[in-house]
């Protein structure tokens, strides 16, 4: 549904240049709900708003439902006409809401199908009809300074679904909520995504917004993506920094004379006492040094930090036993090589 390639945004400003994004690569598929997660100035906000071109690229395309949005721009009245089409099949969701002082609720959401020439009557239903949809349907005639955060965003998000787009954006809409805001938000953007059959592509600097509703993720770092894949599949590749991002453990990794080794349990593995299973079958006193466990897609997902005594060599068998129950294993302060032989 969403494709950049090679999307390269260089913004210059009394005779500097900052690279914001540099050849960006990214697949969405259809359907799902695929967030992008970086610490600031990590380029999120460029790609987000490249995507449905508020920011022309330097380079690269953006294609979006088969359609090269780059190639409408800068090409005459037409191209700009079939660009503006196009943006109007493209939801956008701001932190800030963005919504206008001056408007009733409904007013602000039937802003888009004004602009689209849409006929009064036609506007009016379709607003009501979103209100009703985000759970405001009884606010339609409040003003935005009578509402609370949470309420403000539902009508951006009503607003933003104005046009029936088949993608929808969020640039960090959550960051400015509080936590049990920020949780009927997500909520209400997995339940659009089902129910509507919406792509959605976020961005945000909160792991918590990636375990919560994200099928898919990506993580940037100075305007590239460093990682990306399915949630699960992140999960289950060894090293994966948002993995580690995402299931937190602490423990120091340092000594000769023991083993550490982080686990992550994810599917059937992580209901199944696998560790006090190798206590017992190897006969060895195991120290966990740290763990976290959580919900991810509505199975359980964790992480576990432990120490096995004596060096790697002398637990390869061990080791061996755990990725037989179908756990990822990293051995921390090993190399490599080492660790694939080992695994043999």
């Amino acid at each position: 549904m969403i494709t950049t390639s090679g999307l390269t945004k260089v913004y210059r400003s009394r005779g500097r240049e900052v690279t914001a994004l540099d050849g960006v690569d990214l697949h969405v598929r259809e359907g799902e709900v695929y967030g992008v997660i970086g610490q600031s100035g990590a380029g999120k906000s460029s790609l987000i708003r490249c995507v449905n071109l508020l920011e022309r690229p330097t380079a690269g395309t953006v294609t979006v439902a088969g359609q090269d949005l780059t190639a409408l721009a800068g090409r005459g009245p037409r191209a700009g006409r079939e660009l503006r089409q196009a943006r109007s099949r493209i939801g956008m969701v701001f932190q800030h809401f963005n919504l206008l002082s001056s408007r009733t609720v409904q007013d602000n959401v039937e802003l888009p199908l004004e602009i689209l020439g849409t006929s009064g009557k036609e506007r009016s239903r379709r607003a009501l009809e979103l209100l009703d949809l985000v759970g405001l349907a009884d606010k339609a005639k409040a003003y935005p300074a009578q509402l609370s955060g949470g309420q403000k965003q539902r009508v951006g998000i009503a607003r933003a679904l104005a046009g029936d787009p088949k993608v929808l954006l969020s640039d960090e809409a959550t960051s400015a909520l509080d936590p049990e805001t920020t949780r009927s938000i997500l909520q209400l953007l997995r339940d659009l995504n089902r129910q509507l059959g919406l792509t959605v592509l976020l961005i945000t600097h909160e792991m918590d917004v990636v375990k919560s509703i994200c099928d898919s993720a990506a993580l940037m770092e100075k305007g590239r993506i460093v990682e990306s894949g399915t949630v699960s599949e992140l999960l289950a590749t060894p090293g994966s920094e948002l993995a580690a991002a995402l299931f937190p453990v602490s423990g120091d990794a340092s000594g000769d004379d023991r083993t550490v080794v982080d686990v992550t349990f994810h599917g059937d593995a992580a209901t199944q006492p696998v560790i006090s299973q190798l206590a017992r079958t190897y006969n060895i006193d195991i120290s966990i040094l740290g763990a976290a466990m959580d919900t991810v897609g509505g199975k359980q997902v964790g992480r576990m930090r432990i120490e096995l005594p004596g060096r790697y060599e002398e637990n390869v068998v061990p080791i061996g036993f755990l990725r037989e129950k179908g756990l990822q294993i990293d051995v921390l302060g090993q190399e490599p090589a080492l660790v694939k032989a080992g695994a043999k």
